[in-house]
């Protein structure tokens, strides 16, 4: 009997079952081996009386007695798996607890046999605590480990942080890379971007119901996991997961896990925002509710902050409290009111600010909520309300009949302070980039190339952050005519995006990105010197030479050479957001 042959067998002799071995044994021994064989089968067979009888009448069909015993093991073992399951639910705990360890203490040295494995994992499956030398000796062996339920290795894992790290890391990895793909995805659209998934929809990802199945309803699986992401968000500074920190929770939300939910403090904080972000708006309803959890946050409970501010940095939530304020600003306008005389306006920015301020508090395991910058609401709030009132003199202006129109030109320069602002303040620096995202949504033109010019200097470089250049991206598509003009070219190129690409791959790589979308719209001798500027040094990484090449290609397929002439039309890739004109 070879290696094979022996884990078939294994752990039969410890409990005084024949096997292979020993019928190898008796016929190497014996003088009339037929005999022996008979014997053997006697024994070892099916006893059964009535059995005797009908065993002939198989042979004289043909069927082989390993096909009968195999048949027979097997509907066997398919009613005591149906058994086991049933006692795991029958009488009173302790009794059956007391039957399946029996079970298990009885059926354990045949674990490694593959016939009888599934019965050995079944019964530690449905054991709420396996014996911790079973424990150790699944843990010890690979083969093992791998075929355990997870209800099994839940408990390996809870006192084995380093396996569990194992288990957990590349996931976690895979999640980020998921959320890079998306920044960087080529299909630019005003309507489909990274914020446009709900909660619900992101929450049903393989990685989120992957880490939900492992921890199951264990907290101390679930600490570990948060633990993992703070340290991780630590190490890199990487937002995505504090996305992760929400969107587990939420997700056992959605399955009512209540033994972690309610020991978990930031799940009532965390659903209030949660539905907020559905909506990519905060209500007033919801804002009080907001406002008296971070009021609620007690004397030596201050820690919880902490984990607050993770839920409040995750980019989604950033997004919707930056929306909202926006939304706020504009209808301060219309009211004739103050920043500083909106309490909802503050509250945003009280959130805003927690959020932005998570790394810092996590690192400096200071727990308390960041100080506001008085100037942020006496200054540069009413700054950005000017900007607005600027645009409604101008399209009023513009309106008028010729005759009566004060020939005003648009706003060219901005405001010293402006700029200041965005490069030393890092909540007024958000505002200000969802500003401009929100006047390019707008097609608001001049608005967007007045206040260009600021983004080339902000506050740790949030201009040239993945995200707001995703959104930039996505926004621009609705400017597509504008990049005809050599002044926007000039202003958008040469003014913005490539003063950072050399020092930033990832800026070189949205811009790609972008003109693998909008080449056509954009001016020839234009489209030539950033052809030039793009090129990839040796330095850049593999997605930066490939959206090149990709754009290289595109850009031959619209030279029409005169016996392609005729073809070059059927080439034009249509793009979905921006209705493109017939070649020239």
């Amino acid at each position: 009997a070879g290696p094979g042959q022996a884990a078939m067998y294994a752990g039969l002799q410890e409990l005084g079952v024949a096997n292979g071995e020993d019928l190898k044994e008796t016929l190497t021994n014996c003088t009339e081996p037929l005999k022996a064989i008979e014997q053997f089968q006697t024994e070892n067979g099916v006893l059964l009386p009535s059995l005797q009888s009908a065993l002939p009448f198989l042979d004289l069909h043909g069927t082989p007695r390993l096909e009968f015993h195999q048949s027979v093991f097997d509907e066997l073992r398919e009613k005591l798996l149906e058994r086991i399951s049933a006692i795991a639910l029958e009488g009173k705990v302790e009794e059956r607890y007391k039957k399946l360890e029996d079970l298990l203490e009885k059926s354990f040295s045949l674990v490694k046999m593959p016939s009888i494995q599934p019965v050995v994992m079944c019964v530690m499956k449905h054991l709420p605590k396996v014996p911790e030398k079973k424990l150790k000796l699944v843990m010890a062996d690979k083969d093992l480990y791998k075929a355990c339920a997870v209800e099994v290795k839940r408990q390996i894992w809870q006192d084995n942080q380093a396996l569990f790290g194992d288990e957990v890391s590349p996931l976690l990895k895979q999640y980020i890379l998921e959320k890079e793909n998306i920044l960087f995805s080529n299909d630019i659209s005003v309507l489909h971007n990274f914020f446009s998934p709900s909660p619900k929809t992101r929450r049903q990802g393989e990685v989120v119901q992957k880490l939900t199945q492992m921890i199951g309803k264990n907290v101390k699986l679930y600490d570990m996991v948060l633990q993992f992401l703070r340290t991780l968000f630590l190490r890199t500074r990487n937002v995505h997961y504090c996305t992760l920190r929400a969107e587990l929770l939420m997700s056992l939300h959605d399955l009512e896990i209540s033994e972690i939910c309610t020991v978990d403090p930031c799940h009532k904080f965390t659903w209030c925002l949660d539905a907020c972000i559905r909506e990519k708006f905060v209500d007033n309803k919801r804002a009080r509710e907001l406002q008296g959890f971070l009021d609620g946050v007690k004397k030596g409970q201050e820690q919880v902050l902490g984990d607050l501010s993770m839920i409040l940095c995750d980019p989604f939530a950033i997004n919707t409290l930056a929306l909202s304020t926006i939304r706020h600003l504009q209808d301060l306008v219309g009211q004739d009111t103050l920043p500083r005389e909106s309490p909802d306006l503050l509250l945003l920015l009280r959130m805003l600010s927690l959020g932005q301020g998570a790394w810092d508090m996590i690192d400096s395991q200071v727990f308390k909520e960041p100080k506001m910058e008085a100037e942020l609401i006496t200054k540069f709030l009413p700054m950005l309300m000017s900007f607005v009132v600027d645009d409604h003199t101008f399209s009023v202006d513009q309106k008028l009949p010729s005759d009566e129109k004060g020939q005003i030109p648009y706003p060219s320069t901005i405001p010293e302070a402006f700029t200041k602002f965005l490069q030393e303040n890092r909540i007024a620096c958000e505002i200000g980039l969802y500003y401009i995202l929100h006047i390019t949504k707008q097609r608001n033109k001049n608005a967007f190339l007045r206040l260009l010019p600021a983004l080339v200097e902000t506050f740790s470089d949030l201009a040239f952050s993945d995200i707001f250049l995703h959104l930039l991206t996505g926004n621009l598509t609705l400017l597509g005519d504008e990049f005809a003009l050599e002044e926007f070219c000039t202003s958008l190129f040469d003014g913005f995006f490539l003063t950072a690409c050399s020092r930033k791959e990832n800026v070189h790589r949205h811009v790609l990105r972008l003109l693998l979308h909008l080449h056509h719209k954009v001016a020839p001798a234009k489209l030539e010197s950033l052809q030039k500027a793009l090129e990839p040094t040796k330095q850049s990484g593999e997605a930066v030479k490939e959206l090149y090449n990709q754009l290289t290609e595109k850009l031959e397929l619209r030279k029409p050479s005169p016996a392609e002439a005729t073809e070059t039309p059927s080439m034009e890739l249509p793009l979905p957001t921006v209705p493109t004109p017939a070649s020239r």
